[in-house]
């Protein structure tokens, strides 16, 4: 696994070299484009219009578009002068509760690994978060992008997870209506979430598309036709009370068969 971002954690004059690995991995299958007519898998080319030629990836440099068809260009030399030392560093702003950061605003996670010599700082930084159950807000510059970090301590280290800026979150497309709720509705609802209430194990679920997919894709393979898995009509169930009750049914008969 290689390290997406190298810096330091930095908190007044105590500093930890780390770096950022990516947690996740995507397994999903992959499709190529193809020609419809020769079954070619179609190329792209980066070609600039004067030159008529193909440009290579060294070849290529960064410009910014202050008028329509002007530009200034940036050197990566350039880029690097206007950091500053904080920019190069993973330095802490403040602490806070986790419970007061919405979820909205996560957008990835990283494993945060000490480099050698600072895995004491690392442990000292990481203990003290967990033992006060709070999280570090942090910011660093990647690329070009100053990205605003919350540290979050676990048992067996840090996760480094990048935030969302508050003007990056698009507003709520619409309101949703007051709606008025009986005391018979609520207590069926709550009888329904605590009858699939269980503890969660990450490791139970699996993309179950996916592996009907490659079963697919084996069968073209092979020759075979792809039978359609599920034909049944949807249940449409207008009475809510009813449509509750079936589904607590149906979920106390999956926990006696054992599906569920």
């Amino acid at each position: 696994m290689g390290v997406s971002h190298k810096g330091a954690i930095s908190l007044g004059l105590l500093y930890i070299p780390v770096g950022l690995y990516t947690t996740t991995r995507d397994n999903d299958v992959k499709f190529n484009q193809l020609c419809k007519d020769t079954r070619e898998r179609v190329k792209y080319k980066k070609i600039c219009p004067s030159c008529n030629k193909e440009v290579k990836a060294d070849e290529i440099i960064k410009g910014y578009e202050y008028e329509n068809d002007k530009y200034v260009i940036m050197t990566e030399e350039e880029l690097e002068k206007i950091k500053t030392k904080k920019d190069k560093t993973i330095h802490i702003i403040q602490f806070v509760n986790l419970s007061e950061i919405n979820q909205i605003y996560y957008e990835r996670n990283y494993y945060a690994i000490p480099e050698t010599g600072a895995e004491k700082a690392f442990e000292l930084l990481r203990s003290a978060m967990l033992k006060e159950q709070k999280v570090a807000l942090a910011k660093t510059v990647i690329g070009t992008k100053e990205n605003l970090i919350v540290l979050y301590p676990t048992e067996e280290g840090i996760i480094a997870k990048t935030l969302f800026y508050h003007d990056e979150i698009m507003v709520v497309p619409k309101q949703l209506p007051l709606v008025e709720l009986s005391e018979a509705e609520v207590t069926m609802a709550k009888t329904l979430v605590d009858s699939m209430t269980k503890p969660f194990d990450a490791a139970v679920y699996k993309d179950e598309y996916q592996e009907r997919l490659r079963d697919a894709i084996l069968q073209k393979i092979r020759g075979e036709d792809i039978v359609a898995v599920d034909t049944s009509a949807p249940n449409n169930v207008i009475d809510l009370m009813e449509a509750l009750k079936r589904t607590i049914d149906m979920t106390q008969n999956q926990k006696l068969s054992g599906t569920a």
